[in-house]
């Protein structure tokens, strides 16, 4: 199997579509009854930075998020929020609206929510 080399930071627009899509994303965040209660008032800047940096990193930007916080190991740093399927599916709406707001090629779209889609399922620590 070939390995998969694009660059899709670049591809998708890099920092100002990440800006943008994490931008979207934290605007419904802040307004949804299930998720808005697991950020602290104080921290939903941080955690729209934070969100920023993995994203870009994870898609081949800059190196940002390792440098200032380690290996991004998302079900440890996630496992002390209660997080059932409900708030899977919270999040993946005001992640879905999100993605829909952005402008990108409907394939990237579609790789983009695929991997949204799978890290979502992943981070699930609660049945209830």
């Amino acid at each position: 199997m070939e390995r998969d080399t694009t660059n899709y930071y670049e591809l998708f627009g890099g920092e100002a579509f990440f800006s943008d899509l994490v931008s979207q994303f934290y605007a419904r965040v802040a307004t949804n009854e299930i998720l808005r209660p697991m950020y602290p008032d104080s921290d939903l800047k941080g955690a729209a930075h934070r969100l920023q940096m993995f994203l870009e990193q994870y898609w081949g930007g800059p190196t940002t998020y390792q440098e200032e916080r380690g290996h991004p190991r998302l079900r440890m740093r996630h496992g002390g929020f209660h997080i059932n399927p409900a708030a899977r599916d919270a999040w993946l709406g005001c992640m879905r609206a999100a993605v829909d707001g952005v402008e990108m090629q409907p394939e990237n779209r579609e790789k983009l929510w695929r991997y949204l889609e799978g890290a979502a399922e992943h981070l699930v620590n609660k049945l209830d």
